[in-house]
């Protein structure tokens, strides 16, 4: 079911339906016409700092019985990844007494709710948000999408008495140094729990599994503990588990050229088969 704007794809399962819901918040590269006139990162900033391509590699979970929900807008207008209060008043003009956007004091937040900064460390907006644009965009856009989220997991959680979230990210195959260099190899595979606290231990130890039977490197919460959906959704003691999962682009595209790698096909059907454990693995 695609929503009126066109803003995210809620697909639900083909097979028998199961406990899982995947969601990939940062894929899209869409930017609504209106958006445009404030946004000054480049096509390319876009591409490198979307997760291309992980829609597709996802596009087989409601094979395997999970709902798959897909956002189709850049995260350059708004990151559906980070809580509605997670800006910082360089990216949004607000008085002092607005609600958010506090808190952080020197941890500025240049990629939060607002991106302001590319990972280049390049404007991506002309000017700060107004309190009334920043209103304008979580309405249309944030909201509806944790609604449809939130949606999807109480119902799975009402039929099966417990829900598993997959958020299923990308990153940059090396760390990125403060000038832009590349620096150290990351892991081929990055669960990211909160220090395992989002999640149940027989789904992490799921995915743990899956990622060392096709022979990838894991490093756990390291560089990423699990963004706002994670730690947001991920109650275990209330019955929902999240995991999020970082894959290393090397595995399945030219993160030079940004197109599809050699890699592609056989991520995909790791990415279904990872889905598929999942639904498999049973709460204890």
């Amino acid at each position: 079911m695609q929503n009126e704007k066109a803003l995210f794809t809620l697909i639900e399962p083909e097979r028998r339906e199961s406990a899982v819901v995947v969601e990939v918040p940062h894929a899209g590269l869409h930017v609504p016409a209106t958006y445009l006139a404030n946004l000054t990162a480049p096509a390319r900033s876009l591409a490198r700092d979307a997760d291309l391509y992980v829609d597709e590699l996802y596009a087989d979970a409601p094979l395997e019985g999970a709902t798959l929900l897909v956002a189709h807008t850049s995260r350059y207008v708004l990151d559906l990844n980070r809580g509605e209060e997670d800006w910082d008043r360089e990216a949004v003009a607000a008085p002092a007494s607005a609600r958010g956007g506090v808190g952080y004091g020197p941890a500025r937040m240049p990629r939060g709710l607002v991106w302001r900064l590319t990972t280049d460390g390049l404007p991506a907006m002309a000017r700060p948000l107004t309190l009334a644009e920043l209103d304008e965009r979580v309405d249309r856009i944030h909201r509806p999408y944790h609604r449809a989220l939130w949606s999807a997991l109480e119902r799975k959680r009402e039929q099966f008495g417990y829900a598993v979230l997959l958020a299923a990210h990308s990153m940059p195959s090396n760390a990125r140094t403060v000038n832009g260099e590349t620096g150290a190899p990351r892991a081929d595979i990055v669960p990211g729990t909160q220090g395992r606290t989002t999640s149940a231990s027989v789904f992490i130890e799921s995915v743990d599994a899956h990622a060392r039977a096709f022979g990838y490197t894991i490093r756990h919460d390291d560089p990423y503990r699990g963004g706002f959906s994670a730690r947001h959704y991920g109650q275990p003691h209330k019955g929902i588990h999240a995991v999020q999962v970082e894959l290393a682009r090397r595995l399945y595209m030219d993160e030079r050229t940004l197109g599809r790698g050699a890699g592609f096909d056989a991520m995909r059907t790791w990415c279904r088969s990872l889905v598929a454990k999942l639904v498999q693995t049973a709460l204890r």
